[in-house]
């Protein structure tokens, strides 16, 4: 029976994460991934030779000194991630379609808050207000501050207190609160149900800065390749865990892999689902009680996709813009209630990283009551109602965007489209939904150590939605795991010097 010192389950951004942080703490490290390559939802894939992404698009803290540069330092990959970011204002546009608004986002919090007061100039103060109470949250969360090796889970009184609560506190204008609450897209979760601080602290990344990402996802995906041949790391793909077992004083000392094979390891993260680590936990060593809350983790929004190009030959009618938000209505919370039945909201990216044609991602809040009727079925065998349904979705999309940009109606052709059925079904997740677990007020998540004293727990689903959240969520445990003096002289070899 192959010996390790530690498995991690899952290879997301939070997978790979946790096997470079504890491989460079000296361990031998056993990466196992269900699908045939690593790298899941940051992985890019081809169509008429433009490459799209999966699920990672854009990203904030990639500034110098911002988080995410400070998080790839640390691991040794700042320079195999190179950010292409947005220079200009026009470039991030917010467009609210009932008021006939559309408002520019431009890079760094002071233009920020300058450039929204011009457009809210009777609201200064609660603009100004807003910015405050967004900085003093990341100011007074530790895990924001990686070069201090000081990573605790936050537990402020703005943890619990919701977003809409704070807005609607602020001010009574619905166009400002809906453009302060456009960024619930990116993490997934309604106003009403995030707590102000988990909005600050996913958000003020985005004020700073946004970048797109040379090669996208890919980038990440083959830096960390590049790192793991300097360290003791065994991947293995097509590969997960069907048993824990050898059970003794709550602590698991044979692994049973799909293969047949058993391997033992002095713990074990995992970096999936919660709902499919309950799965792997015998009955007996949980309680009820902690069934119950995985149980009824809520699923974040998922997208429908559709992936496009302009047509050859034709112009960019929007050229300007890199990503564009379009809100038919100024009502966040309305917008993300799986049971909205009005004009969905849209965000559409153009990339580029693509070369020749330009090739354009187009995403569509879903839910999986959308999809519920066809939940048990499978790739390549879905009924001719799934198709109806994606051809009605892709038909609505494109009037929707013609609505508001006719000239795309000549120049804009699409060349894919996946459902949510079909993110559950590529990326081997459960319900398909694109940040894991819905981050709810006073929601108490699965992280850190699990039943079984040597099983530990981290993820998008764990902390925060995103390749951030992700990533700090394998720091926290990371650093439990391997202690804090360890972690402490990773932190000066790496970032202190």
């Amino acid at each position: 029976m192959k010996k390790y010192d530690h498995i991690v389950v899952g290879s997301g951004i939070s997978g790979l994460t946790m096997s470079l942080l504890l491989a460079m703490s000296g361990r031998k490290i056993l990466l196992i991934e269900k699908s045939p390559r690593i790298g899941g939802s940051l992985s890019r894939f081809t169509r008429i030779g433009i490459p799209f992404e999966t699920g990672f698009h854009f990203t904030g803290g990639l500034q110098e000194g911002g988080i995410l540069s400070d998080i790839l330092e640390f691991l040794g990959m700042r320079d195999a991630v190179e950010p292409i970011f947005l220079s200009s204002p026009s470039e991030n546009q917010f467009i609210f379609e009932s008021a006939g608004r559309t408002f520019e986002h431009p890079n760094g919090i002071k233009n920020v808050i300058e450039q929204f007061k011009t457009y809210f100039p009777d609201d200064a103060l609660a603009v100004d207000r807003y910015f405050e109470m967004v900085q003093s949250v990341c100011n007074r969360t530790p895990s924001l501050n990686i070069r201090a090796n000081t990573i605790t889970l936050p537990n402020l009184d703005e943890d619990y207190v919701s977003l809409d609560e704070v807005l609607s506190g602020l001010t009574s204008n619905k166009l400002l609160r809906g453009l302060l609450s456009g960024y619930a897209m990116c993490y997934g979760v309604r106003p009403s149900e995030i707590s102000f601080a988990n909005h600050s602290r996913m958000v003020l990344n985005f004020y700073e800065s946004i970048a797109f990402v040379k090669e996208g996802g890919d980038a990440f995906v083959k830096a960390f390749q590049e790192k793991f041949k300097e360290y003791d790391v065994d991947i293995r793909c097509g590969t997960f865990m069907t048993e824990l077992a050898d059970i003794r004083s709550s602590i698991v000392n044979r692994f049973v892999l799909n293969t047949g094979e058993e391997v033992s390891a002095d713990s074990c993260v995992f970096t999936i689902h919660p709902l499919d680590i309950l799965k792997l936990l015998p009955e007996k060593y949980y309680s009820r009680a902690f069934a119950s809350r995985v149980e009824g983790f809520e699923s974040s929004i998922g997208f429908f996709s559709v992936f496009g190009m302009l047509k050859e030959g034709s112009r960019d009618p929007n050229p300007d813009a890199s990503i564009m938000s379009l809100f038919p209505d100024a009502d966040i919370n309305k917008l993300l209630d799986p049971a909205y039945a009005g004009t969905p909201a849209l965000v559409l990216i153009k990339s580029p990283n693509q070369a020749g044609r330009k090739g354009l991602c187009i995403l569509e809040p879903s839910f999986v009551e959308h999809v519920a009727a066809w939940r048990d079925s499978s790739r390549g065998m879905r009924p001719q109602s799934y198709l109806d349904y994606k051809k009605a979705r892709l038909d609505a999309i494109r009037e929707h965007l013609c609505s508001v940009i006719p000239a795309f109606h000549d120049s804009l052709e699409f060349s894919d489209a996946g459902s949510i059925l079909t993110f559950k079904d590529y990326l081997n997740s459960p319900d398909g939904s694109a940040y894991g677990v819905k981050q709810k007020l006073r929601q108490f998540n699965l992280i850190g150590k699990l039943p079984l004293h040597n099983l530990f727990a981290a993820g998008q689903s764990a902390l925060l939605p995103g390749i951030i959240g992700a990533m700090m969520s394998s720091l926290i445990v990371g650093r439990a795991v391997i202690g804090k003096e360890h972690y402490g002289s990773l932190l000066n070899r790496s970032l202190c010097h």
